[in-house]
């Protein structure tokens, strides 16, 4: 079941690529991107961490965090954060496996992944505005920047 606009969005604590916990409670007086991706190292994946880094971030106001969230372990976030120059938090929701996917309604049960799900969280803690896209369909980051001028 996918939470939807309106709803407050479902707590949770997870490791960023440098093994530190990233809680979103911690975040509230903050506007937070929560960006959910299938697997690190693949295409699509690729170009969309490569527009937030390259065009999100540069774009957004300090009160603005952005948070990425796939099942691979902290070990393959670290890697691929270091290889791109990726400084934005990286979250493993690797076990319980897919565990905050599916709290927000976005794991994909057959494939093991998450869905391309993109959340924008007020200050407040709740959801906003939401995106799900297919697994090889990627999102178009414009659009976050649209939303979040309106926060």
């Amino acid at each position: 079941m996918s939470v939807e606009v309106g709803e407050r969005a479902p707590e949770f604590e997870l490791q960023d690529q440098h093994g530190a916990p990233v809680r979103l409670a911690d975040l509230r007086g903050r506007n937070v991107v929560l960006v959910f991706y299938p697997l690190a190292f693949t295409g699509v994946c690729h170009g969309e961490l490569n527009a937030i880094r390259d065009d999100l971030l540069p774009a957004v106001a300090d009160d603005v965090e952005v948070l990425t969230v796939s099942v691979d372990s902290v070990f393959a976030h670290r890697a691929w954060a270091d290889r791109e120059g990726y400084t934005f938090p990286m979250l493993s929701d690797f076990w319980p496996h897919g565990e905050v996917a599916r709290a927000y309604g976005v794991f994909d049960e057959e494939k093991g992944v998450a869905n391309r799900g993109t959340f924008i969280i007020d200050r407040e803690g709740v959801i906003r505005w939401k995106v799900v896209n297919p697994i090889g369909s990627a999102r178009d980051v414009t659009e976050y920047q649209k939303v979040l001028t309106h926060l």
